[in-house]
C-alpha cells in the first residue's frame, strides 16, 4: 500500500495510473519534442532523443519524481543562435561541459540558490522567449527558414502577408493554411472537447489534424524528415571536441545553458510541487539528475533538456504518482521512433511551425505583469519589462542578467540590515517560530529551509504560530514563496497561524 494525498492506495492502482499518465505526457511530448527541435534550428530527430533520455534516464535519477524532462522552449533560441554561429558540431561539446558544471552544481548543494532568482525575472525571460519563438515561427508557417534575430523576423512578418497574394498558390499558401488549420484545431479542441477526452493533448490533434488533410490533398509542402533508425541519428563527439573547450565563447556558451536549465528546471520543480501533496522535490538532487542528462544528451549530439511544465503538469493532472510514469513516456518515444518512423516523416513542417507558435503565445503571460504590479508595485513590474525587452533585441543570457541587476535596486534601501533572524521559542505559550530582520532574494535559500522545517503539527494545538512581527523588509520573491508555502499547508489541513504582519505583508498573502 501507499499513501497519496492522504489516502492509501494498492500498488496496483498507482501502477495503472502511471501506466495511463504516461501515455498522455508521450502524447503531449511527441509533437514539442520535434516542434521544438525545429524552432532550434536542428533536425526533429535531435529532439526525440532528448526527450527519451529525459524520461528514461533523468526520470530514473530526478530529484522531483513527478517532473518531465525534455527539450525546452526556453533554451531554442539559444540552441538557434549557438548552431548558427558555430556549427551543429559545437553543440555536443556545449552541453558535455553544461552537464558537467550542473552535477558538480547538485554536489556542492547549491540547487536552492536558483529558486533566489526574481520571479520578475524568470517570467520576463519566458515572455520573452514567446516573443522570439512567435516571431519566428511563423516564417515557418509559409514553409520559411527563421531569420537570424528576432527584429528581423518581426521587421519581415508584414511583408510575408504582403506576399501571400503574389506568390504560387502550390506552394507557400498551401504551408500557411496547413498551419493556420493546425493553430484552429488546437484552440478549438481546447474549446470544445468532450469530458470523456480531457487527457488527449490539444497539440496531438491539432498535428493529427493538419498532417491527415496535407496527405489526403496531396499537398506539395516540406514535411519532417527523420532517418530510418534513431540510432544513425545519434552523433557522438569528434576528437576535437576537447580542443573547443579552448574557445572561450564555448565556455561562455556553456555556462549560460547550464544557467538558465537549471534555473528553469527548479523553478519548474517548484511549480509541480504545488500540483501534489507527494514527495517534495530534492533540488540539490534534481539538479544532478539534469547533469547527467544534459552530459548524455551532448555525447549523443541532441538538444539541451530541462524540467518542462506543459508536460509535469500533463503528468500530475493525469494522475501519476510515481516516477515510473516519467520513465515510461521515454520508452514510449524510444519505441514509436523506433518502429514507425515513415509515420513521422507524413507531418508538415508547418503544423509543428503551429504548435510552437501557440506555445510562444502563452509564454507572454500578461496574467503575470499584472499581478506583479498590483501585489508588489512598479518595480517587479519594471524588471519583467526590461528583462523581455532585452531578451528580444540583444539575447537571453544579456537579458536575464540585465533582470538579474534591477532586482539588486530592491535591496538598497535595506543594505545594512540584509539578514534574517529564525528563533525556535521554547515555551509553549509563545509562536512555534519567530522571524525578524529582512526576507530578501539573497535570504531566500534560508527562508526556504526554516518553512520546510516547521512541523505540520504543533504539540499542543492543531496548528502551527509563526510571528512575523519583527520582519521589516520582504520583497516580492520571498512573498511569493511564503504565499505558495502557506497555500500549500492550508490545502493540506496543516493551516498556519501569522501573527505580527504588518498592513503589507497581509496583503501581500492574502
Amino acid at each position: 500500500m501507499k499513501t497519496v494525498a492522504g489516502v492509501k492506495l494498492p500498488t496496483l492502482a498507482i501502477a495503472s495510473r502511471d501506466f495511463t499518465a504516461s501515455i498522455v505526457v508521450f502524447l503531449v511530448a511527441m509533437p514539442l519534442c520535434m516542434g521544438i527541435a525545429v524552432a532550434s534550428g536542428v533536425p526533429p530527430e535531435k529532439g526525440l532523443i532528448t526527450g527519451i533520455i529525459g524520461g528514461i534516464v533523468v526520470g530514473a535519477f530526478a530529484g522531483s519524481p513527478l517532473q518531465v524532462s525534455g527539450p525546452a522552449a526556453g533554451l531554442a533560441v539559444v540552441v538557434f543562435e549557438l548552431v548558427r554561429d558555430k556549427g551543429l558540431s559545437a553543440l555536443g561539446p556545449i552541453l558535455i561541459l553544461a552537464g558537467l558544471i550542473q552535477l558538480i552544481a547538485g554536489i556542492l548543494k547549491v540547487g536552492g540558490w536558483f529558486r533566489a532568482i526574481s520571479p520578475a525575472v524568470v517570467h520576463g525571460m519566458l515572455a520573452g522567449i514567446g516573443v522570439l519563438i512567435v516571431v519566428g515561427q511563423f516564417h515557418v508557417l509559409f514553409d520559411a527558414k527563421p531569420l537570424p534575430s528576432g527584429l528581423q523576423n518581426l521587421v519581415a512578418i508584414p511583408e510575408r502577408l504582403i506576399g501571400l497574394s503574389t506568390v504560387n498558390l502550390s506552394t507557400v499558401e498551401h504551408a500557411f493554411a496547413i498551419g493556420l488549420l493546425t493553430i484552429a484545431t488546437m484552440l478549438g479542441w481546447e474549446r470544445f472537447r468532450p469530458a470523456s477526452m480531457r487527457q488527449v493533448p490539444a497539440a496531438l490533434i491539432g498535428v493529427l489534424v493538419g498532417t491527415l488533410t496535407a496527405y489526403t490533398l496531396g499537398l506539395e509542402i516540406n514535411r519532417v524528415t527523420v532517418p530510418q533508425s534513431i540510432v544513425s541519428a545519434v552523433a557522438l563527439p569528434g576528437p576535437e571536441f576537447l580542443a573547443k573547450w579552448m574557445d572561450p565563447s564555448i565556455i561562455v556558451a556553456a555556462l549560460a545553458i547550464a544557467f538558465i536549465a537549471s534555473a528553469e528546471t527548479l523553478l519548474s520543480a517548484a511549480a509541480v510541487d504545488r500540483m501534489h501533496d507527494g514527495v517534495r522535490t530534492n533540488y540539490n538532487k534534481e539538479l544532478r539528475a539534469q547533469g547527467i542528462g544534459n552530459l548524455l544528451c551532448g555525447f549523443a549530439g541532441a538538444l539541451p533538456m530541462t524540467g518542462v511544465i506543459v508536460r509535469s503538469s500533463a503528468n500530475v493532472q493525469a494522475g501519476a504518482t510515481t516516477r515510473m510514469s516519467t520513465m515510461l513516456h521515454g520508452v514510449w518515444i524510444l519505441g514509436f521512433v523506433a518502429l514507425l518512423p515513415w509515420l513521422l516523416r507524413e507531418i508538415p513542417m508547418a503544423a509543428l511551425g503551429a504548435v510552437l507558435v501557440i506555445t510562444g503565445v502563452r509564454l507572454v503571460s500578461l496574467a503575470h505583469v499584472k499581478h506583479l504590479f498590483h501585489s508588489y508595485g512598479v518595480l517587479p513590474a519594471l524588471i519583467w519589462a526590461v528583462t523581455l525587452i532585452v531578451v528580444v533585441t540583444e539575447d537571453l543570457l544579456t537579458g536575464v542578467l540585465t533582470g538579474i541587476a534591477l532586482s539588486l535596486l530592491e535591496l538598497l534601501p535595506h543594505l545594512r540590515s540584509l539578514n534574517l533572524k529564525v528563533v525556535r521559542p521554547a515555551v509553549a505559550d509563545e509562536a512555534d517560530m519567530v522571524l525578524s530582520g529582512s526576507a530578501t532574494f539573497v535570504t531566500l535559500p534560508k527562508l526556504s529551509d526554516t518553512l520546510d522545517s516547521l512541523p505540520l503539527r504543533a504539540a499542543d494545538h492543531s496548528f502551527v504560530r509563526m510571528d512575523v512581527s519583527g520582519l521589516t523588509k520582504v520583497d516580492h520573491t520571498c512573498a511569493e514563496l511564503m504565499k505558495d508555502w502557506l497555500a500549500r499547508r492550508k490545502a493540506g489541513g496543516n493551516p498556519v497561524e501569522l501573527t505580527g504582519a504588518s498592513p503589507k505583508l497581509e496583503a501581500m498573502m492574502a
